[in-house]
């Protein structure tokens, strides 16, 4: 990659934890020669942090996250399609898609400035909406209304319908998400770099549900069987709208719509090893 001319910095909901670090890094951009850009919500959180700018509307080289993974994935939504990647340092609990942790800050942050830093293209998973279309990073999920009725689920692959399922939710995954949601459902681990997305259940009341790793060309429709309860619909784990009874959406795979900055030569298996420990027997 080029070095970096502009940034963009993204922090969690908790400043104090961030503003050491914020500031350490403009210090590195300043001596970089590096502009960097805060957005009004940054601002809003730290006030005024000398030798940065106020985020503009043009798109920044990179953009530099402090946080955990729901912080992570707002910038990669952000981001997508535009070319721009994030570069993350984990201030949050696992930070799977996160870049370094905190202590490789000084190190890494100065190569991440002058573009020494690998590309991953993450796939996404679009769902049309009466709003328009939503992408998700990681999972789209349907869920039962918190005190309602357990959810009636339809599910179909290219027009075939493989199942209904009585459960409290349903959730799709792109590899990148498949460590989370869905690997807390039972459902298999994709490795980055498949194609396909995968479909598993939250608490199915039957025992014949199963996870489904779905083709990349191959459209999902859920439907809401249910004649009145209406269903949560969330992306990255944000409540965007409701599926009425009855109703239908389509969620279709996408590829390549986000760039994750990674440290040169990181695979996604050390990632997984490091992130969730050896398997052990």
């Amino acid at each position: 990659m080029t070095p970096a001319r502009s940034i963009t910095v993204f922090s969690h909901a908790r400043p104090g934890d961030t503003e050491t670090a914020l500031r350490r890094i403009v210090e590195l951009a300043t001596e970089e020669g590096v502009e960097v850009r805060l957005p009004p919500a940054e601002a809003e959180k730290f006030g005024t942090v000398p030798g940065t700018e106020p985020a503009s509307e043009d798109p920044p080289d990179l953009a530099l996250v402090l946080g955990g993974d729901g912080t992570i994935l707002t910038a990669l939504r952000k981001f997508a399609g535009t070319g721009v990647p994030v570069f993350a340092i984990n201030f949050g609990a696992i930070g799977f898609l996160a870049t370094i942790e905190p202590a490789e800050l000084e190190k890494r942050v100065r190569s991440a400035l002058r573009g020494e830093f690998d590309v991953m293209e993450l796939p996404g998973l679009a769902v049309a909406t009466e709003d328009g279309e939503r992408l998700a990073v990681n999972d789209i999920s349907f869920h039962r209304r918190q005190n309602g009725r357990v959810a009636e689920l339809a599910y179909s692959v290219e027009t075939e319908e493989l199942g209904e399922v009585r459960c409290d939710g349903l959730v799709v995954s792109t590899p990148a998400g498949s460590t989370g949601y869905n690997l807390a459902n039972g459902g298999p681990v994709l490795a980055w770099g498949v194609e396909g997305f995968v479909v598993s259940f939250i608490a199915p009341h039957t025992l014949t549900a199963r996870a489904l790793v779905v083709a990349p060309g191959d459209a999902l429709e859920v439907t809401n069987r249910s004649r009145s309860e209406e269903v949560d619909v969330s992306t990255d784990a944000r409540t965007i709208c409701a599926l009425a009874p009855e109703a239908s959406m389509r969620i279709e795979f996408r590829q390549r719509q986000a760039l994750l900055a990674q440290t040169p030569g990181a695979t996604f298996y050390h990632r997984l090893r490091d992130k969730f420990g050896r398997l052990s027997y």
